[in-house]
């Protein structure tokens, strides 16, 4: 089973661009039919799917978000990224990646297996 573990700044300030790192080990992002996706869960509020890139390199955004989101990857590195541009404090939540294989997932709690996630605060 893969691991996940994101990393990125703790505290941006609004207007700005959050940009979180999601690396992979125990597994290779390039292998067939995996979805690898960012979800956030604000305070006191439920998971919400933000976008996805899948093992071949096609990405699926929410469309909330889509105009603002960004998801590439790095593969000599394992990794892939997320950026949110143009941020406001509604956007504070713990952001996790996820990993799961033959099915994009776009809401509920099950996206397969997950980092432990990383509180990104938007704020001045």
């Amino acid at each position: 089973q893969v691991q996940l573990q994101e990393s990125g700044p703790g505290l941006v300030k609004p207007s700005q661009t959050l940009s979180l790192t999601c690396t992979v080990s125990g597994g290779s992002i390039t292998t067939d039919y995996y979805y690898w996706s960012w979800i956030r869960q604000p305070p006191g509020q439920g998971l919400e799917w933000m976008g996805a890139v899948t093992s071949s390199g096609s990405t699926y955004y929410s469309p909330s978000l889509k105009s603002r989101t960004s998801i590439s990857r790095d593969t000599s590195k394992n990794q892939f990224t997320l950026q949110l541009s143009s941020v406001t404090p509604e956007g504070t939540a713990v952001y996790y990646c996820t990993g799961g294989r033959n099915q994009l997932r776009t809401k509920g709690t099950d996206y397969g297996s997950r980092g432990q996630g990383t509180q990104a605060t938007l704020s001045s």
